[in-house]
């Protein structure tokens, strides 16, 4: 029995039909862009879910809401300071329309304030979340399309066979083993994505609840203060 010929992974590749050559590309495209995502998001995420936390706890124990904004204010890249910035901006608004001054701690005033800090919230991990798309995309659709150039491989595979007119396995294997290449590539493009897509997700969830707390701080702040001032207007 002759021994089935050693063919390497680039020879392959070089005998491997158009479509193939194409289906390897844009693997390989996405490949290097899903890490160059990967590696961005994952210092961004890191950086803004250890920025966030300190910034919160820092906010909390700052003795007005002033104050807080103040000290948020030295580090303008914070999600914090981002997502509170609509809300100075409103409540500035407010006072200057003497709503404030009129109403005290008044539904509308707070309500105005909620709003506010929901749209800076969701505006903040509007832009955390940026990129994210992209690797779910991989994640998803890389098997597929390299299962496409591996169908198409071995259709291509078996046309030969058909044309040499021999069923012989060192024939048929190069083909077959060209074509399973891009499933291997597919796998590996989207197993990192995905991996990295899930970590990116519960960071983006940790970041959350840190906005979040500090849109309840806020309002706490917000209302003790528009509470002392109308009963300071009262006395």
């Amino acid at each position: 029995m002759d021994a089935m010929p050693q063919i390497g992974i680039f020879a392959m590749l070089t005998h491997a039909t158009l479509t193939v050559k194409f289906v390897l590309g844009l693997l390989i495209f996405m490949s290097l862009t899903s890490w160059s995502v990967i590696l961005f998001k994952y210092f961004a995420l890191s950086s803004a879910r250890k920025r966030a936390a300190e910034d919160l706890k820092q906010f909390q124990s700052a003795s007005s809401l002033e104050e807080g904004m103040r000290g948020l204010s030295q580090r303008q890249s914070s999600p914090l300071y981002q997502s509170g910035i609509p809300a100075v901006n409103e409540l500035r608004r407010l006072d200057a329309s003497g709503v404030v001054c009129e109403n005290g701690m008044s539904v509308v005033v707070m309500e105005n304030l909620d709003r506010a800090l929901k749209l800076g919230v969701g505006a903040q991990l509007k832009e955390l979340s940026k990129s994210m798309a992209f690797l779910a995309t991989c994640g998803n659709s890389a098997p597929f399309i390299g299962l496409f150039g591996t169908v198409w491989g071995i259709m291509h595979a078996f046309h030969s066979i058909g044309q040499m007119k021999t069923a012989a396995l060192a024939a048929v294997a190069p083909g077959i083993s060209e074509a399973l290449i891009a499933t291997a590539v597919g796998l590996a493009v989207a197993i990192p994505a995905t991996i990295a897509y899930n970590f990116f997700l519960g960071a983006l969830s940790a970041i959350e609840t840190e906005l979040n707390g500090f849109a309840g701080s806020f309002l706490n702040a917000a209302q003790r203060e528009m509470s002392s001032n109308a009963n300071g207007k009262k006395d």
